[in-house]
């Protein structure tokens, strides 16, 4: 990446929201953002969601919640999953992961994951401060 696009990375960034009043962040925000693009009848997984992946998984001691982000954001740029990402990006600028962090994570999952989910993930970033 030039320096220059990866400041302009590292800005936009900064600039995303990831205070704890954040209604991306909440508890139990994710499960009530894929409740809301589901019907009523539809939302055990929404529940499962919020009980197990965030009221269990995401607390244990083990895996700090800063590592964990980390984890998952790489995870999901690897994997292509831009759907998912924007909610993980601002759980981990939450979570104490920087901007100057997770543009290196993305710049290093390039030569690992491959090059077009890597570009796919810096398009998508660049949009999700705006």
């Amino acid at each position: 990446m030039v320096d220059s696009e990866f400041s302009d990375f590292r800005d936009e960034l900064s600039s995303l929201p990831w205070t704890p009043s954040s209604p991306l962040i909440r508890k139990k925000s994710y499960g009530n953002l894929l409740r809301s693009g589901l019907p009523r009848h539809r939302s055990p997984v929404c529940r499962i969601t919020d009980e197990v992946l965030f009221g269990d998984v995401w607390k244990r001691q083990e895996l700090a919640s800063r590592d964990r982000s980390l984890v998952t954001v790489a995870v999901l740029v690897a994997m292509n999953r831009v759907e998912q990402l924007p909610f993980h990006l601002r759980l981990a600028r939450q979570n104490g992961v920087s901007s100057d962090e997770l543009a290196e994570l993305v710049t290093h999952l390039a030569f690992y994951a491959g090059w077009p989910v890597a570009a796919s993930a810096l398009n998508l970033l660049r949009g999700v401060g705006k």
